[in-house]
């Protein structure tokens, strides 16, 4: 199964984040990239075409999921299980505490 989330930066869309075959991948939108209002998300993901892939989860997108009680809370009202970070940040980074979002986008 493949999962993907619109990623929004101050409330711009700014880019994606995959589940893919071999573990994750993030990119910049290129209308983004073109804004004059760009940034980087992170000083892990500078503005580049480049797409950013790893074998294990972004840590970036790790710390936007809640921590302690509101993560049980969030794990036993959707049953997701603690170790599958990608569906719980896509259930629980909707409205996040900072600049960034994410919106479930696709599953395939």
């Amino acid at each position: 199964m493949n999962r993907g989330a619109k990623v929004y930066w101050k409330d711009l869309f700014c880019g994606w984040v995959k589940e893919t075959e071999q573990g994750y991948a993030f990119e910049y939108d290129q209308d983004y990239l073109n804004s004059p209002d760009a940034q980087a998300i992170s000083v892990t993901f500078p503005l580049t075409q480049k797409r950013y892939e790893s074998a294990t989860f972004f840590p970036f997108f790790d710390g936007l999921i809640p921590e302690g009680w509101l993560l049980n809370v969030a794990e036993e009202t959707w049953k997701i299980k603690y170790n599958d970070r990608f569906g719980m940040m896509l259930k629980c980074c909707k409205d996040c505490i900072g600049a960034a979002r994410v919106e479930a986008e696709m599953e395939k």
